[in-house]
Formats: structure tokens, sequence, C-alpha cells
């Protein structure tokens, strides 16, 4: 059987932690930043796990848990 590919996309866009979270960053980061409260900016820079069924598709995307 051959290999699998990894989704470069998700590759780009997903962190796999040690124990297995998958981690994003939030969208609508480069643009407007200015405009936006300094509570909000510092929410773009920190990493949130993804919950819900898009993590079972991530893990399609990346089946070898590339970090």
């Amino acid at each position: 059987m051959p290999k699998m590919k990894t989704h470069k996309g998700a590759k780009r866009r997903f962190h796999i932690t040690g124990t297995g979270r998958i981690m994003r960053r939030k969208g609508s980061v480069g643009h407007f930043r200015r405009n936006k409260p300094r509570r909000v900016r510092s929410q773009f820079d920190e990493m949130h796990p993804v919950v819900g069924r898009a993590r079972k598709h991530i893990r399609r995307l990346l089946p070898y848990g590339v970090p």
C-alpha cells in the first residue's frame, strides 16, 4: 500500500502536541489589526485547541502527526 500524503496547507495551519491535541491559530490576524482592542490582539498570539468534529477531518489530512 502506498504512503499517504500530508496535506501541506494543514501542516502549516495546525500543530499537534505531544499528547495528541490539535492546536490552531485564530483567523483575521493579518488585516486591520490596529483597529482591534489590545485584548483581542493578544488572543491572536495564542494557540487554541481544535474542538468538535473538525478534529477527525484534520487527522485525516495529517496522517503522520506532523508537528
